[in-house]
């Protein structure tokens, strides 16, 4: 279970990059290890999200130290172990730089259900971390950030990047995926005078629905992990007999 966690890690860097979340040697992504809630992998520093192995990736204990693997520990690791303490429903988390997240937080207006991707995080469910747009170095920091998030699946941090999270590593690609999508789409409304026509009432709260299914994030995922190694490799992945998940409309 170890080694396919290993992988699926790996390849979740992969389609990260892949979609505008790669940062050079920057930004990480954990995972909690199955029966051992003090213990979690994670990105190495030093490379880039796209080169991480099933190899080259470490192993960290609940209170941010290296317990197993060669490579260094990213600095910012508290941002990984104080979410995962705080929240014993979050199996994954992901701390990017995308540029479209970054830039719609120096507009310090919330986000709004412009689209699809949007509609995931607003009214209030997006929280912005702003008490400092430094680095987060330190259990103290980490702790804050932890309590910013709260509950909901993902988090702003004022001109730095995005924290996403999810149950499963699928679900937090997929957030962090939607989560950039959703401000790259602001960003070009308000270029052209500013939304002012949203998705609300009853049509917001069943694309919502739609939004939080375990098919879809693994559908997503599974198809984007396709892409990545036709694009890299030139290899032709067919696609597999798709998830489904009772008779919900599949989009």
């Amino acid at each position: 279970m170890t080694d396919q966690l290993r992988m699926t890690l790996a390849d979740a860097g992969r389609v990260l990059a892949m979609e505008g979340h790669g940062d050079y040697v920057a930004g990480h992504i954990s995972v909690r290890l199955p029966g051992n809630s003090g213990r979690f992998l994670m990105k190495p520093a030093g490379i880039g999200i796209e080169e991480m192995r099933p190899d080259n990736i470490i192993t960290v204990d609940i209170e941010g130290d290296k317990v197993a693997g060669a490579m260094p520990r990213h600095n910012e690791v508290y941002i990984h172990s104080e979410v995962l303490r705080a929240r014993s429903d979050v199996s994954c988390v992901i701390h990017s730089h995308p540029m479209h997240a970054v830039a719609f937080s120096s507009l310090g207006r919330p986000l709004v259900a412009v689209g699809n991707s949007s509609v995931h995080f607003t009214d209030g469910r997006l929280p912005i971390f702003s008490e400092t747009t430094d680095l987060i170095i330190s259990q103290e920091r980490g702790r804050a950030v932890a309590r910013c998030l709260g509950e909901h699946a993902a988090l702003i941090l004022r001109n730095h990047g995005i924290v996403a999270t999810g149950g499963s590593i699928e679900e937090a690609v997929w957030t962090a995926i939607k989560l950039e999508k959703a401000c790259q789409l602001q960003l070009l409304a308000e270029t052209a005078g500013g939304p002012k026509l949203l998705a609300e009432g009853e049509d917001l709260d069943k694309k919502r629905g739609r939004a939080t299914r375990p098919d879809l994030h693994n559908n997503t995922f599974s198809y984007l992990v396709r892409k990545w190694r036709c694009q890299c490799c030139g290899e032709i992945v067919p696609a597999p007999h798709v998830t489904t998940f009772e008779n919900k409309d599949q989009r």
